[in-house]
């Protein structure tokens, strides 16, 4: 399990906490809003509201709301205007970093997101700086004590997926990302229970941490996701296990 993806099952425990989850009500809304904005509000023929859709559900957010911030987006009802924006730069050590951050005011947001990269050890560069680094793939990641590796490869294989890697701990299937739909349907039909589900970006290189950076990275990491205008933080990152777990507690 790279890195980030090992952080990125660290943050899926952390955000079962109510407060966590208040806050990411409130990201997705804006990203339900921003994706009916950009492709109209049926799920069914956009792509990107229906896997927004499909977040807010999996994370028992009201139904009213889920309809409201689409009734937003299309302008049935007023509200305020997001750009998407993404930001690239480094972290410690060199690291690659991407943001995707949905914002009602793209100089604050930036001049924050730099302040908190340049104040961790890191700095925001130019767009393209990093973006090379890293390809947009769909993730299906299991609890390796609660479902067996046959039993997934069986399910997922002929559904599109690319790859099914496991470390001691997890599973996690890749795809492409016209595929991560029919391979998560799979995945569902074949009654298997995942951690979670999306479409994210994988790095193709890795960096690895180790000593005060990999302590700054990390600190870094959740900072960047503790943002209210941020949706997604992707790194190229690799450090040490027993760093990385005791951000676990």
């Amino acid at each position: 399990m790279s890195g980030h993806n090992k952080w990125s099952s660290i943050k899926h425990k952390k955000a079962k906490t109510d407060s966590a989850r208040g806050k990411a009500f409130s990201k997705l809304i804006r990203l339900i809003t921003v994706a009916a904005r950009q492709g109209g509000g049926n799920p069914e023929n956009n792509p990107s509201l229906r896997l927004a859709v499909q977040k807010a559900k999996e994370i028992n957010m009201p139904l009213d709301n889920i309809e409201n911030a689409i009734k937003k987006g299309t302008g049935e009802l007023e509200g305020v205007t997001y750009d998407e924006i993404v930001y690239e730069g480094y972290g410690p050590g060199g690291a690659a970093v991407m943001l995707e951050v949905t914002t009602d005011n793209r100089n604050r947001t930036t001049a924050e997101v730099r302040h908190l990269l340049s104040k961790h050890g890191g700095n925001l560069g130019e767009a393209g700086c990093v973006s090379w680094i890293f390809e947009k793939k769909g993730v299906i990641a299991f609890d390796s004590n609660m479902v067996q590796e046959d039993d997934v490869m069986m399910a997922v294989l002929e559904a599109g997926a690319e790859d099914v890697k496991s470390s001691d701990s997890t599973i996690e299937v890749i795809t492409a990302p016209e595929d991560f739909e029919q391979t998560q349907k799979a995945v569902n039909e074949a009654g298997l229970e995942y951690l979670e589900a999306k479409i994210t970006m994988i790095p193709k290189a890795t960096v690895h941490l180790d000593g005060k950076e990999a302590h700054q990275m990390l600190k870094l990491m959740d900072l960047l996701e503790e943002h209210d205008d941020v949706q997604d933080v992707y790194a190229n990152f690799e450090i040490p296990d027993e760093i990385m777990e005791s951000m676990e507690k």
